[in-house]
């Protein structure tokens, strides 16, 4: 008799994902297990004999080839954890990383130290995504009326469905183009946060197979250079901002220098300031500006 408890499926699929290299193949297979049966990760773990009925075994396998193959583990489950709130995930939108993070709070402590007599701090999220930095900001930053605009049409329904799981009323997603003048209808912003897409085009390929073949690659081609997006934001910021405002944009490790060139070249800033990642690698930078 084949054994179809949650140790025996647990056994058979970590011992098929440890052929490919996985940080952790063991709490992949339990968390897995968890989405099939409708539970959390506490009951796999204590009820190793409960016993699959031959529907969630079969789907249990399925997403475990499905993971094995190499598709992200956010996509499976449906969710991912950012800035301590619960968000929605599915294909069609970057995964929220922890590096961006830095990029929300380094925001977030600038509004409460420079911003804090403005009673409605306005926000432009350009590229939402997820919406994983708007939702982010108009949850920690009540006052603030956040709005986020994206090009696809997928980002703008899931950025819609995080709005509604956390329940916020001071955000709003829009499907626009940052290549169609957008200040035309969007502007007067003190905060214009963006996580654009900056990988350069040739590198995709080369990418971890989690990234390159599953996640959306308008989110992640940034041009020849990586550079395209942050040439046509730091263009058109001015027009987007208010009299006093903030440019925060998050970059790859190596990117700074050249972005800072485009930053000073196209703007006076008043100063421009390095977020460093908890590794110490730079990741972003932000570029303080007021209209004289």
């Amino acid at each position: 008799m084949v054994d179809l408890t949650i140790k025996a499926l647990l056994a058979d699929a970590i011992k098929k994902m440890r052929l490919r290299e996985y940080g952790n193949p063991y709490l992949d297979a339990q968390l897995i297990l968890a989405h099939v049966l409708h539970k959390d990760k506490t009951f796999v773990m204590i009820h190793k004999d409960y016993t699959l009925n031959d529907d969630e075994v079969n789907t249990f396998r399925s997403l475990i080839d499905k993971r094995n193959a190499g598709y992200p583990i956010q996509y499976i489950l449906n969710k991912q954890e950012f800035m301590g709130l619960d968000f929605y995930i599915s294909e069609g939108v970057l995964i929220p990383r922890p590096d961006t993070e830095n990029i929300v709070e380094a925001v977030i402590k600038i509004i409460k130290e420079k911003f804090a007599d403005i009673d409605a701090v306005r926000i432009l999220d350009i590229g939402a995504g997820s919406g994983a930095i708007g939702c982010s900001l108009a949850h920690f930053v009540p006052k603030a009326k956040v709005i986020g605009i994206d090009v696809s049409d997928s980002a703008v329904s899931i950025a819609s469905t995080n709005k509604k799981k956390l329940g916020l009323s001071n955000y709003e997603i829009h499907k626009m183009d940052i290549f169609d003048d957008i200040y035309l209808d969007l502007n007067g912003f003190h905060i214009v946060v963006s996580n654009p897409p900056y990988i350069p085009a040739d590198d995709i390929d080369g990418l971890q197979k989690e990234v390159s073949a599953y996640e959306p690659r308008i989110a992640l081609d940034g041009g020849v250079s990586g550079l395209d997006y942050y040439i046509r934001i730091v263009r058109i910021f001015s027009k987007l901002s208010a009299e006093k405002a903030i440019l925060a944009l998050e970059c790859g490790w190596n990117q700074k220098d050249n972005i800072e060139i485009i930053m000073k070249q196209t703007i006076r800033f008043d100063k421009i300031e390095t977020i460093k990642d908890l590794s110490g690698n730079d990741r972003g930078l932000i570029g303080f500006y007021s209209r004289n």
